[in-house]
C-alpha cells in the first residue's frame, strides 16, 4: 500500500506539471536602437553621463505637425530692438538703422501692429544657380563652412521687374551675385555666461545661404515689410542673396521634432518650426535668444544641448547669441554693419572687431569713452565707426581693434 501511495502521488505530480503553461518568453525590446547594437548612439568624451539620453527619451516621434499660430495676425517686429536679451526682441549690436527698405506698404500689413502671412506676395521668377557649399568637421574641433552664397533652390528675378506685382511695394534694385566665403564655428559650442548681441547677420542655412537678422535697414520687421521670393530670399546692395527667416525651400521632417536647418555663428544648431511633440514652437516656448535645451541628434549622436528654433513669430530665428560668436558677419568689413548696406567683401573671424568691442558701444553715442577686456588686459578707447560701417565699435587710439 505504501508503494502504491507513492506511485499515485508521483503520477499526480507529473500530470499537474504537464497542465501548467510554460513561462512567457521575455518581452521584445520595442526600441530598435537598444535592440540593435550597431545603431546604439555614442557620446563624445565631452558629454557627461548626465547628458546621455535615458530610456524614456524619444527623439524620433511620429506625432503629426500641429500649427498653433494665427498667421493672419502675426505681431510686427518693427523697432523691437533691445539693449539686453529679451524674448520676442532682438538684442542688437546695431542701434542705428538709417538705410532703405521697402518703398510701399503691402495690403498684408493690417494697420493694427499685425500682418497677414497668407496675403503676402512673392517676387516672380524661377532662376537656378551654380550652387557650391560644403561643411567639413576638422580635427581641431571646428566646423568649416565654404560657400558661394548661391542657393540649391530656385530664386526670383532680381532686380524686381516693374511688371512684377511686388514692384509696387518693394523695388529692390539689387542683383544676385556669387560671393565666395569661408568661416568656422566650434563643433561642440558652449553656452556663454552672458548672451551676446547680434549684428546684421546671424548664421547660415543648409542651402549655403547667409541668414540675416530679422530687421531691414530701417529697423523694421524685414519678413513682414520687404518682399522676398518664393524661397524667402532676396539680394542686398552688394549682391549677397540672404534670408531673414527660415526658407520654405529647406526640407523639414514630416512629423515630430524638426530637422536641423542651419547653424548660428556661435556654432549652435538651428532647427525648424516644430518641437519634440510635433507642435509648432512659439516664442513662449523659447528663451530670450530664441532657443532652448533638450536631447537632439547632433553629428549622429544623441546629446542634450542648447539649440535655436525657427518660428513664424518675430524674431524668426536668432534673437541673441547664447554662445560666443566666432564671427560677427560676412557681408561688411566689420561684420556688424547695416544689414542691407553691403560692404567691401566677406571676412572671417580674423581681422574683425572682437564681440566685446562691439558690446562696449551698445546704446552709447559716437565719441563716448569705452573699454573692454581682452586676454592681454583692458583696452580703453572711444566709440567710433570703422570704415564703411554704421556700427559703433570701441576703438583704441591706435585704430580699430
Amino acid at each position: 500500500m505504501k508503494n502504491k501511495f507513492y506511485t499515485i502521488t508521483l503520477i499526480g505530480l507529473l500530470t499537474l506539471t504537464a497542465c501548467v503553461a510554460p513561462p512567457p518568453p521575455p518581452p521584445v525590446d520595442s526600441n530598435p536602437v537598444s535592440s540593435n547594437p550597431t545603431t546604439v548612439p555614442t557620446l563624445p568624451a565631452s558629454v557627461s553621463a548626465s547628458t546621455a539620453p535615458t530610456s524614456d527619451v524619444h527623439l524620433s516621434s511620429d506625432a503629426p505637425h500641429v500649427d498653433v499660430l494665427d498667421v493672419t495676425r502675426l505681431a510686427l517686429g518693427d523697432n523691437k530692438i533691445s539693449s539686453t536679451p529679451q524674448r520676442g526682441y532682438v538684442y542688437s549690436c546695431m542701434t542705428q538703422f538709417n538705410g532703405g527698405g521697402a518703398q510701399g506698404t503691402g495690403n498684408w500689413i493690417n494697420g493694427d501692429g499685425t500682418w497677414d502671412l497668407t496675403k503676402k506676395i512673392s517676387v516672380d521668377g524661377s532662376v537656378t544657380w551654380p550652387h557650391s557649399f560644403t561643411i567639413t568637421i576638422q580635427n581641431d574641433g571646428r566646423r568649416l563652412f565654404s560657400s558661394n552664397d548661391l542657393p540649391d533652390h530656385i530664386t526670383g528675378n532680381f532686380p524686381i521687374s516693374s511688371s512684377d506685382d511686388a514692384y509696387q511695394v518693394d523695388r529692390n534694385p539689387n542683383s544676385i551675385q556669387s560671393k565666395s566665403f569661408q568661416f568656422s564655428v566650434p563643433t561642440n559650442p558652449t553656452v556663454s555666461a552672458q548672451a551676446n548681441c547680434v549684428g546684421g547677420e546671424v548664421g547660415i542655412l543648409l542651402s549655403g545661404v547667409i541668414i540675416f537678422s530679422s530687421f531691414d535697414a530701417e529697423g523694421r520687421d524685414a519678413v513682414a515689410h520687404e518682399v522676398q521670393d518664393n524661397c524667402d530670399g532676396h539680394p542686398q546692395e552688394s549682391g549677397y542673396y540672404h534670408y531673414h527667416s527660415l526658407s520654405n525651400c529647406i526640407q523639414d521632417t514630416a512629423t515630430g521634432h524638426s530637422a536641423l536647418v542651419g547653424y548660428a555663428f556661435d556654432g549652435f544648431g538651428i532647427y525648424g518650426y516644430y518641437g519634440e511633440d510635433g507642435k509648432e514652437v512659439i516664442n513662449n516656448d523659447l528663451d530670450e535668444c530664441h532657443g532652448h535645451s533638450h536631447t537632439i541628434e547632433w553629428d549622429g549622436q544623441l546629446v542634450e544641448m542648447y539649440h535655436y528654433h525657427a518660428t513664424r513669430e518675430f524674431p524668426y530665428v536668432v534673437g541673441c547669441f547664447r554662445g560666443t560668436p566666432s564671427i560677427t558677419g560676412l557681408t561688411s568689413p566689420n561684420g556688424a554693419g547695416n544689414p542691407q548696406s553691403g560692404g567691401q567683401g566677406p571676412q572671417s573671424g580674423n581681422g574683425q572687431p572682437p564681440q566685446e568691442a562691439i558690446n562696449a558701444c551698445v546704446n552709447v553715442s559716437q565719441g563716448a569713452s569705452c573699454s573692454f577686456n581682452t586676454p592681454n588686459g583692458q583696452v580703453n578707447g572711444t566709440c567710433n565707426l570703422p570704415p564703411n560701417s554704421s556700427q559703433l565699435v570701441c576703438m583704441p587710439a591706435s585704430g580699430p581693434p
